[in-house]
């Protein structure tokens, strides 16, 4: 709730062309909070209570996305959910979230302080070497999509390996047919538990098993969701500042001024999201797929468990279904995306005018 004293944030003014002639309608949409107007304590401290709530409620997609894409098999969304369903329940569609809310706090710590510096210094770089508004507002949060996902897997990796070695491991019971290969030779009992094990077994080395491609996966992978939101963000505006610049035209012959609500903006930040998503998905998900079963199968070579190479990773997806095994998934996965995406935006750009300090902290 805004306190008296509080202002709202600054508003931008989008001119944009309505048609052949001059005439524009000038769009008032909220500008965007840079990182010095934040108040830091506030901004992370509510940041970790809503993106737990979002990991919530999207964590059963993760799941599917994770068992259909370690499956030696094609098997569809809606077998796999029955099957969890009936041999472990509810529980089932909440393996390694404890692991994985644990993870989530530091990483998205990170992930949104480099996000939030690296946009604001590349932002005001590019419009000092004289680059349009739509290429610098693109080049910012391309680099910024970057260095963001680097610094989050420090943290990310090692829960992403626990928390989706104990998303499959009772798989084979589950799917009552071999659809798995050797998942993984110890049975843990939770997230403590895996994390000691693989320790045990493999070192550091093994709670940062797949690092390399997460990187190569995720670092593209915000850059191209960050580029593709803040383009397909200015380009739906545009259209519809164009339509507005027709219908005035048509109605009184005069532009106006248009100052959409808050419902409009959100529903915007929405379609955003979701239209980058899917850009995302298909250019990284042959990346993602042999990330997840490089951190969570096992191979077996000379009676020794011992984890697969990238090679024979890729060599095993070929075998089993051609290219169109690494997009086994797919479907859960750009779900996860935009649904993730979706929220993930609209709860961000909500924290951020939450965390806005007050007009006289940041102007004085």
């Amino acid at each position: 709730m805004m306190r008296s004293h509080d202002r709202p944030p600054p508003v931008a003014k989008m001119s944009l062309g309505a048609a052949e002639d001059d005439s524009a309608s000038e769009i008032h949409i909220p500008a965007d909070v840079d990182w010095h107007m934040l108040d830091k304590s506030k901004f992370f401290f509510l940041g970790a209570a809503l993106f737990s709530g979002v990991s919530a409620a999207l964590y059963p997609v993760v799941v599917l996305k994770t068992r259909q894409q370690v499956s030696h098999t094609p098997i569809s969304c809606l077998k796999m959910s029955f099957a969890i369903m009936r041999y472990e329940g509810l529980r089932g569609f909440y393996r390694g979230f404890g692991t994985s809310l644990t993870g989530t706090i530091p990483a998205r710590a990170l992930y949104m302080a480099a996000l939030e510096v690296t946009k604001s210094k590349v932002g005001t770089v590019t419009v000092r070497l004289g680059f349009s508004d739509t290429t610098a507002m693109a080049l910012a949060n391309a680099a910024a999509g970057l260095s963001s996902a680097m610094a989050a897997q420090l943290v990310w990796t090692p829960i992403d390996v626990v928390s989706q070695r104990l998303m499959v491991q009772s798989c084979n019971n589950s799917i009552k047919t071999n659809t798995l290969p050797l998942v993984s030779a110890y049975n843990y009992n939770n997230g403590i538990d895996a994390f000691r094990k693989i320790l045990y077994t493999d070192g550091v080395r093994g709670l940062y098993r797949g690092f390399g491609i997460s990187i190569l996966t995720y670092a593209p992978s915000n850059a191209v969701w960050w580029a593709s939101y803040s383009v397909a963000h200015r380009l739906i505006w545009g259209g519809f500042g164009c339509y507005m610049g027709k219908k005035d035209e048509n109605d009184s012959g005069y532009a106006c001024s248009f100052r959409p609500d808050s419902r409009a903006v959100v529903a915007v930040q929405g379609l955003s999201a979701a239209m980058a998503s899917g850009v995302s998905a298909l250019i990284t998900m042959p990346l993602d797929t042999i990330k997840t079963r490089l951190q969570v199968l096992d191979g077996e070579e000379n009676g020794k468990t011992r984890p697969l190479t990238m090679m024979q990773t890729v060599r095993n997806l070929v075998k089993e279904g051609g290219f169109a095994a690494c997009y086994r998934g797919l479907g859960p996965r750009w779900a996860s995306m935009a649904m993730s995406a979706t929220t993930m935006i609209t709860t961000y750009e909500f924290l951020k005018r939450l965390s806005t300090k007050s007009q006289e902290s940041f102007t004085s």
